[in-house]
């Protein structure tokens, strides 16, 4: 079994691989065309249409008119170089030039202005657009928490057991605003600054929240402790290999697992929790089968599974129709998809701009996880499913407009910030000025870069 889910987890890593290298490409190139078709409006020349950068060389390029279109070997971005602006490129010798009528830098502020906002507003409007599809397609999806008939499950080592919650809770509240969509709950939790409201037993709770729960949870994923919350479940197994230790041992579909060496095991939490103590041994399982209970033996392997998949396990759809929650299901028809889509996107956006401020707030030791290709693409379903990718690659576009119109030198930020500098004062910068400027935002993004990606494989942030 354990090499089975080492295959398993392979195959899953390779199709995250691929989700996030198509979710990014498809967001690189809308966010350039912004760039390329509002210069295009104004008359500036687009030299070079990239995607992925090509020093040296490049694995594909074309020149069609002024412009080459290329693919460049070093996946870190795209870009589209403009004639007369100093970006990445560099290009010094072109800039000592008198300006030409179709140049950067021979345009209006206003014209300028536009140009350096179209990747970002471009990615504001996919971001809309692919969310309008997604719940004109599949539905906006709601759990409320209090539909959760066996309340939640947390591992007794997780981050959230040390600060008060138990399986069974069931969360009322978060910061004083009800948790009535149960999927935001963890995210609500993370930018949360005060306290949860739980029912425990029949009785309200007020838990009280670290500030640095979200450093605490960073940590603690690294560590291997499992920290996140679920609908609790039934014990119910739903599909096993041949092959499997659970089915070698006589265990069989619809068995219901209610005890491990005799310890009451009702539900999938309490049976992970015992069998976290039983690795690579035999555990005698009672299971209830047509009603009548059974005794078997099945031996845990080293990281105590016996090697099945319960039924509910991650679906809520399944949870939905064996009445363990309750799933609320919108769809949109054509035209109110779209201002439904405008809604979401504002949500998302506010919902990243907290997380952002946490990281930048080192009481919260948010810096722990600031991540890079891994980290992103960890977010990506282990398995292709249309829906959640194209969710998250919506939501991958907020952040990149977001992060690009930080006000740092060699991002679009930056160079909105020098345009309207030059509106607001009536004098432009001087080129050396921003040639320097150019060099210290690239070498910062490189440093920010690699500690991301170096955060993800080392745990630098710790």
């Amino acid at each position: 079994m354990t090499s089975l889910l080492l295959k398993i987890d392979w195959a899953g890593g390779a199709v995250q691989a691929g989700q996030l290298l198509l979710a990014l490409s498809i967001l690189i190139i809308l966010h350039e065309f912004g760039h390329y078709i509002t210069a295009r409006w104004f008359g500036c020349r687009v030299e070079k249409f990239f995607l992925f950068f090509d020093p040296w060389f490049a694995l594909v390029k074309k020149k069609v008119g002024d412009t080459v279109y290329g693919i460049g070997w070093l996946p870190l971005g795209g870009y589209v170089k403009i004639s007369g602006m100093i970006d990445e490129s560099m290009d010094k010798e072109a800039m000592k030039q008198p300006p030409k009528p179709y140049e950067f830098r021979s345009k209006p502020a206003w014209q300028r202005l536009i140009i350096m906002l179209g990747g970002i507003i471009m990615n504001v409007l996919v971001a809309f657009i692919i969310y309008a599809f997604v719940l004109m397609i599949w539905g906006e999806k709601k759990v409320p928490s209090d539909s959760l008939k066996y309340g939640i499950a947390v591992a007794d080592s997780s981050v959230l057991y040390e600060i008060g919650l138990r399986s069974g809770d069931k969360i009322i509240a978060i910061d004083g605003e009800p948790a009535n969509d149960f999927e935001k709950i963890l995210r609500r939790m993370i930018v949360s600054e005060d306290t949860w409201t739980i029912e425990r037993n029949g009785q309200t709770l007020e838990l009280k929240i670290p500030q640095n729960l979200i450093g605490k949870l960073i940590e603690s994923k690294r560590n291997g402790r499992i920290s996140l919350i679920e609908p609790r479940i039934p014990t119910i197994a739903k599909y096993m290999p041949d092959s499997s230790n659970a089915y070698k041992g006589g265990l069989r579909v619809g068995d219901r697992i209610v005890a491990i060496d005799s310890v009451k095991t009702d539900y999938f939490d309490e049976l992970r929790s015992q069998l976290e103590r039983k690795k690579d041994k035999d555990v005698n399982v009672t299971v209830m089968r047509n009603g009548a209970p059974l005794q078997l033996t099945v031996h845990a392997d080293n990281n105590g599974l016996l090697g099945f998949i319960p039924y509910g396990k991650g679906d809520f759809t399944e949870m939905d129709s064996l009445g363990w929650v309750k799933l609320n299901v919108t769809k949109y028809g054509f035209f109110p998809a779209f201002p439904a889509g405008v809604r979401k996107t504002g949500e998302e956006l506010v919902y990243y701009i907290e997380q952002f401020k946490k990281i930048l707030n080192p009481k919260t030791e948010g810096y722990k996880g600031l991540g890079g290709f891994k980290g992103i693409g960890s977010n990506f379903s282990k398995i292709w499913h249309w829906e959640s990718f194209w969710t998250f690659t919506a939501f991958l576009s907020i952040i990149l407009a977001f992060m690009n119109l930080l006000p740092i030198p060699a991002l679009d930020g930056g160079h909105v910030m020098f345009t309207l500098y030059e509106m607001i004062s009536g004098r432009k910068p001087n080129e050396k000025f921003l040639e320097y400027a150019q060099i210290v935002g690239m070498i910062l993004l490189l440093g920010l870069m690699l500690y991301a990606n170096g955060n993800d494989w080392f745990g630098w942030g710790r």
